[in-house]
Formats: structure tokens, sequence, C-alpha cells
């Protein structure tokens, strides 16, 4: 791919999907703004919170920085770095990242937009990365039987407990939008909702007050990019119809198109992510084409060693322009 896109494209979302897309799209795309989710609850980030007493996580923000970094090689692995595992209260486990960012936020008088600045020009980003809330909130999950989980990392990885299905997701306490990420999708003329884990990742996003309205006042296109695979405990058995349909349930509507993967992964790949519970998305195009204007059809998975998807696949999907 050749071309540069003058669109300004926003992100929505969080987690390894998303940030492979934005490591595509950094080399087509001079205005890009990556707005990430705020709820992780694991890892550094949870150490973080819990030994230091930091009000939001840091992991996603560090992805995506390095996601956007042209200087990958140098910096990028700087900051993907992370210390071998050790006790507790030590740097053991954690993502040298984490605490860089956390070192700048201290240097910054506690403001993490000044922090990621100062990280985007350490990394020289092609783009910049937005919190969606400096508000600190849980992640909760209702599921079927009238029970909550809370945390993130607690309904990512159900470990043993029941797997029953998700009824519905939100945020406690709730909180508001950043006005650099309201501005950003205002101003947008193409906003990409994903890809990444739909509960997790992609909702809280939607969760946040003032995304959604933000989101369905753009004069841009709306495109969601859905799963290429379900995940237990999350969207087992939901074909892509029941992705949409949960983001129209959340964002209120305003999705102008939706990118469908319509090829199956090889089955020696799909074997293996069974024994996790996971299967390939069925694509039910008849009922995803009642439910948007636009469907954007495509073999969009890669191939190995992971089943995720291949973003120029999908960029070349959403801008054919680019094959020249």
């Amino acid at each position: 791919m050749r071309h540069q896109i003058q669109d300004q494209v926003v992100t929505v979302g969080g987690g390894t999907g998303s940030f492979t897309m934005l490591s595509e799209l950094k080399k087509v795309v001079p205005q890009l703004w990556a707005i990430v989710a705020m709820t992780d609850s694991g890892g550094s980030s949870r150490r973080l919170m819990d030994e230091f007493g930091r009000p939001l996580p840091l992991g996603d923000l560090r992805q995506a920085l390095v996601a956007l970094s042209r200087s990958r090689k140098l910096w990028g692995d700087i900051f993907s770095y992370r210390f071998p595992d050790a006790p507790t209260g030590v740097v053991g486990g954690h993502s040298l990242g984490n605490l860089i960012l956390h070192a700048l936020e201290d240097q910054n008088g506690g403001d993490l937009v000044g922090a990621l600045e100062d990280a985007e020009e350490v990394l020289n980003t092609a783009g910049h990365v937005v919190p969606v809330t400096l508000g600190r909130a849980t992640l909760c999950a209702e599921l079927r039987d009238g029970s909550v989980v809370r945390g993130e990392a607690a309904i990512d990885r159900p470990g043993d407990r029941p797997i029953l299905p998700i009824d519905h997701v939100f945020l406690e306490p709730p909180v508001q939008a950043t006005a650099r990420a309201r501005k950003a999708l205002e101003r947008a003329d193409k906003v990409l909702i994903g890809p990444g884990d739909l509960f997790t990742s992609v909702v809280p996003c939607l969760l946040v007050e003032g995304i959604p309205d933000a989101i369905r006042s753009c004069d841009g296109e709306v495109i969601y990019v859905c799963n290429v695979m379900t995940k237990r405990g999350e969207t087992d058995g939901f074909s892509a119809a029941d992705f949409v349909r949960e983001i129209h349930r959340y964002l209120g509507r305003r999705v102008d198109a939706v990118v469908v993967n319509t090829a199956p992964p090889p089955p020696e790949l799909v074997g293996r992510y069974a024994e996790e519970g996971a299967a390939p998305v069925e694509p039910d195009l008849a009922a995803v084409r009642a439910l948007v204007p636009r469907v954007i059809t495509g073999a969009f998975a890669t191939t190995e060693p992971l089943v995720r998807h291949d973003a120029e696949r999908v960029l070349l999907a959403l801008w054919p322009e680019l094959a020249g």
C-alpha cells in the first residue's frame, strides 16, 4: 500500500485486535486518533493501582502507543519489555512501558494527558492516543442468572466459574468522556469501532457518557469491524449479527457499515482455539444486512500463527484506492 489517506480516522476500543489495526493504519493515515478503553484490571495495571495508588490503568494506553510508534525497533521494544516474574512489590511482572508512563505522569504533576504527549514524542508516534475517560470505573457484567462479575480481568478470564451468557455490562460508577475523545469523534471522517473482545475492549468505550452521542453526531462514516472468533464466557455462540446487535444496543444505533469475515480460518488453527472454547464467528449475512446499510465481506482472517484480523486486507476493503 503506497497511497496516503487524508481522512481523519478515529479508532475506538482496546485489546490486541485494535492495536493490530493501528499498526497498519499508521502507515497510510496521517490524521489518526486512537480512543482507548480504560477498564483494564489485571497484570501490571492492577498492581500499579493497588500498590502505588494509581487512579487509572495504563496497559492499553501503552499498547496503543507502541502500535503507533515509528520507532518500534527502538523505543517500541523498550516500552513492550516486561520484567521476569518475581514476588510482588518489585518490578517482576511489570511492563517497562507502564512504569515509564507512571513516571511521566508523576513528572507532569499527575496529568495523564501530559504524560501521553511526552510518550508520543519519545516513541515518535504516527497519531495520538486518547484515554476514553479520566474517571476511574469498574467494568461489571450481569449474567443471565442475575449474578454480577466485577472487573475486566474477571470477565475476560472466567476461570472455574460457571459459564453463563452475559445479559449486559455497565460501568460502576458512571464516568464522563474526555473532551479530547469527543472532539476527535465529532471531527472524524471515519470511525472504526473494534476489532477487539466485545464486552471487555469495545463496549466499555461505548459505556462512557458522551461517547455514543459524539459517534452518532459525527459527519463521518461509522464502521464496526466484527470479530473473527467468539470468546469463551463472553460471546459463546455469537454470530456476526449478534455482535452488531450488541453494538447497536450500547451505541444507540448509528453503524453505517460492518466488516465481516466470510472465510473460515484453517481447521488446524481453529482446533487449537476450540480447546479454549472459541469458534469462528458465523457470518449470518442476511441478518447483518437487515441491521446496517453496508456490509463489507471478505477473507479478513490471518492464517498463522494466531487467528485475528489481517489488518492490511481490512484497510484495502475500506479504502480500495490503497491498492494502487
